[in-house]
This record gives C-alpha cells, structure tokens and sequence, in this order.
C-alpha cells in the first residue's frame, strides 16, 4: 500500500485538503450574489474562510447560478480546498404584488383589502401571492408585512375571497414585500412548482446541500427526501426553522433532517423576538445530541453591507453562536449585496478564531452515548475516541466514514484535538464542510486495518498536519470488506 501513498498526496490530498486553508472550526456559510459572483471574488471568499457558498433560490435564475457552480467546481478541482454548495428553495413566501408608485404610506386604522386577482396596489386592493388566503386566516389573525414593520389584523372575510384588514402598526408599504402570517396555519405545500423545478436542477447539478424553507413539521421532510430517493441523489438535506410549527415539532424536524440552519430572520417575525434567544440555544444543544450539524443564519454581520467594522452586538451575536456550539455561522447580504464580501468574511473568521482560542468545548462530557440508540456501541467507540484524546493529550483524532455518519458522531463532541476524516466517497468531502471542524481527505484503499491506518498517518504527516513524536487516536471498522460502523479505536505514537 505504501506505494500509492505518492499517488494519493499528489493526486488527491493536494486538491482535497491544503494546509494553507485557514482553520476555523466553526464553519462560516456565505451566500452568493451580484457581489461576489465571479471566480476571482469566490476564491477570494474562500481565501478569506469560507467553507460552504448558499445558493438563494429566491433570486436568479439557473443559467446564472450554474455559472456560479462552475465557478465554485472548478476552485475545488484547481485549489487545496473542499468547497460546499448549498440550494436553499425559496419555499412558499408570501409576497404582495406591485405597488402604485412602489410606495403606498398606510396609517393605523387604514382598512385594507388583500386579493387573489393581480393588480397595481392602492388604498383599495392590493394583490397577495397567496390564493387561500381567505380560507386559511381567521377574524382577529395577525398579518405582519416587510419583516413586521407594518403590522395588520384580519376583519373581514369575503365570499369572493378577499380579506379586509385594517391597519394597527403604520409605515410605507413598497413592492413584493414579504407577508407572514403568525397567527395562520398556511395549507401551501412545503415543495412549490418553483421549489420541484428547482429541486430538479438542484439534482441535476449535484450540490451538496438543499436547504428547505418554512418547514412546519417532519412530513416536509420526509417529502423533500423521497424526491431525493427518486433520482438517486446523494444531496443531503437542512431544515430551515423559521415557523412557530416548526419549533412544536423539532425533535422530530431534527431526527428526520441531515442538519438544520436556524433561520432567524423570518423566526423572529413569526414568534415574539425575546424567545429567539432562547430557541437558538436549545436547537443548538438538541442538533449536537443528534450529531446533527446546525447553522446559525441571519443579520449576523448585517451592518458590514455597507460598513467596513461591525457593530458591537454583532461581534458578540457570532461570538455567541460560536460558544452554543454551532456548527456554522452565516452570512446573507452581507456577501451577496454588501459592499466589502471578503472583509466581512475575514472579520467574522478572526472572531470565530478568537473564541475558539480561548474557548474549550469538551462536550464528551455531557454528551454521552444514548443505549437506546441503534448505533449505540458506534456512538461509544466515537465517544471514548474524543475522550481518549482529551486524557492523552493527542494531537489528531482520524476516523473513516462512508455515509458521513461517524464524521458528524466525532464532530459532535468537538474534540479538542484537530478532527481528520478519510472517506472514499467524494460527495462527502464537501458535505462535510459544513460540520465543526472536520477535515476531509479522499481515501479508497481497502486492505488491512493496520495497514490503512498507517497510511492515514503518512498522509497527514506528508502534508503536515501532524509530525514525529504526536500522538493520534485513529477510529475505523473491520472486518475492511464488510463496511460495517465504526467499532475499532487505536492509539499511535507517530514515527
């Protein structure tokens, strides 16, 4: 095996995983947009830390975003690094129509008529992308527009279908501003017609990530993944959690999932802005019980759109994010729009970098093996490697995976020591891009467990990541052949 060790470093290591990548455990998720759209700009992203770019399927087209794909594609394949791509559908976000003048100033007391029949908003009627709306909304329901800066409440039900509300919260209505409806169980589908053509050049494209918006319970997921199942696709899935169902179902919302991004622009709308605090922190700790990485997204870094430094609450808002545990952290406009993408990036790794380096999470400690779970002695071999490595003070914890399972297990208990992961299936080396602080490395040799752990070793120590003298824990399964989890835990003194 030695002798394919050359062909693996030259070949495969070179591109897959550079040293020169600047380490951050905490991932960070950049959104692609006008600002950033070229192969220049993206690697400069990339150079500056990020590990996954987020598609927005809510703008654009596919022409453009395949342009961008190509991009990304061709930075992994010519550059040290394993870049993510994640498609996040739009979902069914409410939108009211065009607006005379694209201003229409509304005051509390205001009655407003919404309609299914297009037409140029006044005073009188104002088009609302929503055709049972007056089925769904009930007398005395909140509609909330632009992200709740104007507030109105349902008075009136028609029989042709439009919905009289009268206004309590004033401003300047402009259009294809966003509605949500609080109050309101919405029968919409999770999947709309541009969601399912979408999905399929999401497919089509092999990205690594769909995100779903406005998930209300596990039945949206279990939707998305059978449309997955049916083309064969290996891309993986992430709940968006932004409505109050969503938060009544998310244990189950986070079983079903492959990970979850925690939405809270749209979240801090729908539910009282006070309990998002709260409601971050508690998926975060129940997203790291199921080994199931988790994003924050939303205004993390929002002034920097047009500012070169945060404010001071958003410095602590990463700050924060980084110390819950979350896998990645995200960023919006702030790339997409803003004026100075690379330095937001920049600046929101040296926060991260500054945390974690004073910040140890030891989470081995309270998140211990389940026995009721099916993977339970899996989840005991990953665990006590963590743990292992804190007692012996190692300087790599190595494991393999096929399915990405043990990565996500390993992550989950954020090691202290630098976590490696070899795998011989390529769609995963940039899936896990988006889990705190995984490495991955193409691998695909199959002979004795000794033997493969020995040459995961001299890649690392080829590459530089570990030297003479460290110690390692390395984690795999045996019999090679049979591919089964993870049940073997070795302890090496690097020679």
């Amino acid at each position: 095996m030695a002798q394919n060790l050359t062909k693996y470093l030259h070949k495969n290591m070179d591109r897959q995983a550079g040293i020169d990548h600047i380490i951050h455990r905490t991932k960070i998720v950049a959104t692609v947009g006008p600002a950033c759209d070229t192969y220049d700009k993206l690697l400069g992203l990339v150079k500056a830390g990020v590990n996954v770019f987020r598609l927005n399927f809510s703008h654009g087209g596919h022409e453009d975003k395949s342009q961008i794909i190509e991009h990304i594609r061709n930075i992994n394949k010519t550059q040290p690094y394993n870049i993510s791509i994640l498609g996040d559908l739009q979902g069914p976000k409410l939108r009211v129509g065009e607006i005379e003048n694209n201003a229409l100033p509304v005051v509390a007391g205001d009655i407003l008529t919404f309609t299914n029949e297009k037409c140029v908003g006044t005073l009188e009627r104002i088009y609302l992308s929503y055709p049972n709306l007056a089925g769904d909304v009930k007398i005395g329901n909140i509609i909330l527009i632009d992200d709740g800066k104007i507030e109105v409440q349902v008075v009136n039900i028609l029989r042709n279908g439009d919905v009289k509300v009268e206004v309590t919260l004033g401003g300047t209505l402009s259009s294809k501003k966003g509605i949500n409806l609080p109050d309101t169980k919405i029968s919409l589908p999770a999947l709309t017609e541009k969601d399912l053509a979408d999905l399929n050049f999401i497919i089509d494209q092999q990205l690594d990530w769909v995100a779903l918006s406005f998930v209300r319970n596990v039945k949206d997921i279990v939707i998305l993944r059978s449309k997955l199942e049916e083309r064969r696709s290996k891309t993986k899935i992430i709940a968006k959690i932004e409505k109050p169902e969503a938060i009544a179902n998310i244990r189950d919302i986070i079983v079903e999932s492959d990970a979850i991004m925690i939405a809270r622009g749209d979240l801090g709308v729908e539910m009282p802005v006070e309990k998002v605090p709260m409601i971050q922190k508690d998926i975060i700790r129940k997203c790291l019980h199921r080994a199931k990485p988790v994003i924050v997204a939303t205004q993390m870094m929002e002034s920097m759109i047009e500012r070169v430094k945060p404010n001071r609450s958003e410095i602590t808002d990463v700050a924060n994010a980084v110390l819950e545990g979350a896998d990645a952290v995200m960023l919006s406009g702030e790339t997409a729009t803003g004026n100075h993408p690379a330095l937001v990036v920049e600046t929101m790794r040296k926060i991260i970098t500054e945390v974690e380096k004073e910040y140890r999470y030891n989470r081995e400690e309270d998140l211990k093996p389940q026995p009721h779970s099916p993977s339970f002695l899996s989840d005991a071999i990953c665990y006590n490697a963590c743990k292992i490595a804190r007692d012996v003070n190692a300087d790599a914890v190595i494991g393999m995976t096929q399915t990405g399972y043990t990565a996500f297990m390993l992550s989950s208990y954020r090691p202290k020591a630098p976590l490696f992961i070899f795998s011989k299936e390529r769609t995963l080396l940039n899936q896990l891009s988006l889990s705190w602080g995984v490495r991955a490395f193409y691998y695909a040799e199959e002979q004795s467990l000794d033997a493969i752990f020995e040459d995961q070793i001299h890649i690392l120590k080829e590459r530089g990541f570990i030297n003479t003298g460290d110690t390692v824990i390395n984690t795999g399964s045996t019999p090679i052949q049979l591919h089964l989890p993870t049940n073997v835990l070795k302890i090496t003194n690097v020679d």
